[in-house]
């Protein structure tokens, strides 16, 4: 546990180190650099990380030298064709009437100072089910595949040199708090411009749903470096034009604003400008930080959560999670009960035959239909007859 804990630290330097353009005081020599790649592509920071140990390749092994390599490669092409990629999409589904919201703005890649430094974001869109199935096929068509699937919610598709797509049909957020919400926020996004059908959050409402979504991901240990940065990216840009009080309160109504503040919080000890002064001075309460900072680092393998609003957001997770498995159980026993009737079923039509059928064998039945259950007896004892003989 404590080097993953060490590793998970050694990973944050490295990147804090980057996007601060800062010194970097790193002991490459005793880093496992296999694990090291496993964790930073797993936080979506491995082209980072290769920006990182350029002045010090000699200590990184050939090896996973060059996986840093591919992951920095992929995201300087995948910035070449963004932009046009996207288009392509939007415009597709603006021209056959297809209503959709854009849940995070591509407009990210365009927040980082470094722009190598930028991540492969998918083009995340919700829509009803009939259209998500109508743009699933389009995706395929154009060699999409799906690299993805969010259970129950929608898939990812991605396709070789070119943009990555998240397709939701529903929202993969459990409790009834975070349903009602994220419905609010959908119903609150506005026509983007040039388009007709493509709709899209305003600054607020998208900053909104990215903690939303990174505090729920925070308590299902689901949450990335990668996220954590681009919500300080993301909130540095835009505070001056953002109402914060405003924010708070549509948080509050997750029942996640306490929590979104230490969130936002840490993303600032991590990732800010030493200069900048939005956060001044230190937490009243480090160890909040230092219990939030080893559950994320480690993906929940060190957790020793104090929070009560993750504590009650993760009972309501659970909660939710219980009542599907119940319902699916249910679901299943019903299956069974039917098939099992189903076989019954048959059985009895083979037992007792219908008229129609006995009138063609015995055809005394036609004239004296009241002997079917006696013939019935005779059919059947006739058969039974003939596989004792077997």
């Amino acid at each position: 546990m404590n080097q993953l804990l060490m590793d998970g630290r050694a990973l944050e330097g490295i990147v804090s180190s980057i996007i601060r353009q800062s010194t970097l005081r790193v002991a490459y020599s005793r880093i496992d650099w296999e694990r090291m790649y496993r964790i930073a592509d797993y936080h979506k920071v491995a082209n980072i990380v290769y920006l990182g140990i350029l002045g010090n390749s000699d200590a990184v092994p050939e090896r996973w030298r060059a996986r840093f390599f591919e992951r920095y490669q992929e995201s300087l092409l995948y910035g070449e064709h963004y932009q046009e990629s996207i288009r392509e999409v939007l415009m597709w589904l603006d021209a056959r009437g297809i209503s959709c919201t854009i849940l995070t703005s591509e407009v990210m890649r365009e927040f980082y100072q470094i722009p190598e430094a930028a991540d492969t974001d998918p083009l995340c869109l919700y829509m009803d089910a009939k259209s998500y199935e109508l743009v699933r096929g389009y995706l395929i068509d154009l060699g999409y595949e799906v690299d993805e699937v969010y259970e129950e919610a929608g898939e990812h598709f991605s396709r070789k040199s070119g943009l990555s797509v998240a397709l939701y049909y529903k929202l993969p957020f459990r409790t009834g708090k975070y349903a009602r919400g994220m419905q609010k926020l959908l119903e609150s996004a506005c026509v983007r411009e040039s388009y007709k059908y493509i709709r899209a959050f305003s600054a607020e409402n998208e900053f909104v749903y990215r903690m939303a979504s990174s505090v729920y991901r925070y308590v299902t240990d689901e949450l990335t470096l990668r996220e954590v940065l681009e919500l300080q990216i993301y909130h540095k840009i835009l505070r001056d034009n953002i109402r914060m009080d405003v924010i708070q309160r549509r948080l509050a109504e997750f029942g996640i604003e306490g929590l979104a503040e230490k969130l936002l919080r840490i993303a600032y000890m991590w990732f800010a400008d030493r200069n900048d002064t939005y956060y001044d001075g230190i937490p009243e309460n480090t160890s909040e930080y230092d219990i939030l900072e080893e559950r994320l680092i480690t993906r929940g393998m060190i957790s020793h959560e104090t929070d009560g609003q993750a504590l009650e957001l993760a009972k309501l997770i659970q909660k939710e999670t219980d009542k599907e498995k119940r319902a699916e159980w249910f679901q299943q026993w019903k299956t069974r009960i039917r098939k099992r009737w189903e076989n019954i079923r048959k059985m009895l039509r083979w037992v007792f035959p219908d008229y129609r059928y006995m009138v063609s064998i015995y055809a005394v039945l036609e004239k004296i239909p009241v002997l079917l259950p006696v013939f019935w007896i005779v059919r059947d004892i006739r058969l039974l007859g003939r596989l004792l003989k077997k």
